[in-house]
């Protein structure tokens, strides 16, 4: 009886360490759920308190963000609904080695798993900006943040997803941000993108 019972509590540790916990909680779960699988998520492991939002720096120039939030990206707005999460955000910033999109969906893959990390890599472009000619625009205008910022806009199966990078005047970026959100909220971002 007692090695059917260590047997079973093994298997269930065995299962538990190849599958890992990634992937269970996701845009459209309860904020409990949620909360939950950011405090167990070996990568994320948020301090005391933390809840929702996780945040780590190994240096006054590195720091890594990960938030699960009841709004729609994009411009505040109200939340239709404070109970369930509608998007997810990884966000870096690093003055030292930069931030660039692959080591961003490498984050997507490492938080979330393979199956997300597929969706992603199938999902359809979207918007992918700037465009030449938001890029002439803002230059006339002396407005170089709207060219400093290079993002897209995807559409996967499951979900809708966010990539953001922010370049300085040399081509490097320091700045960046990789959203998971509910696809029913991907209308309402395109229109703010394309008209910011």
């Amino acid at each position: 009886m007692k090695s059917r019972k260590l047997l079973s509590v093994l298997s269930l540790g065995i299962a538990f360490a190849l599958l890992g916990n990634r992937a269970n909680a996701l845009p459209g779960e309860t904020v409990e759920i949620v909360t939950s699988w950011i405090a167990a998520h070996p990568t994320l492991r948020p301090g005391i308190g933390d809840g929702l939002l996780v945040t780590k720096s190994n240096t006054a120039g590195q720091r890594f963000t990960f938030q699960a939030t009841t709004l729609s990206p994009g411009k505040l707005g109200f939340p239709t609904s404070k109970r369930y999460i509608r998007s997810e955000r990884i966000s870096f910033y690093d003055s030292i080695n930069g931030v660039t999109a692959q080591r961003l969906e490498e984050s997507l893959r490492v938080i979330y798993g393979p199956a997300i990390y597929q969706d992603y890599q199938r999902a359809r472009l979207v918007y992918d900006y700037p465009t030449p000619e938001t890029i002439d625009v803002a230059r006339r205008q002396n407005r170089p943040l709207i060219v400093a910022q290079q993002g897209k806009l995807v559409l996967g199966e499951r979900f809708a997803y966010w990539l953001e990078v922010t370049q300085t005047d040399s081509g490097k970026a320091y700045n960046g941000q990789l959203i998971i959100f509910l696809k029913e909220d991907l209308d309402k971002l395109e229109t703010e993108l394309r008209d910011r």
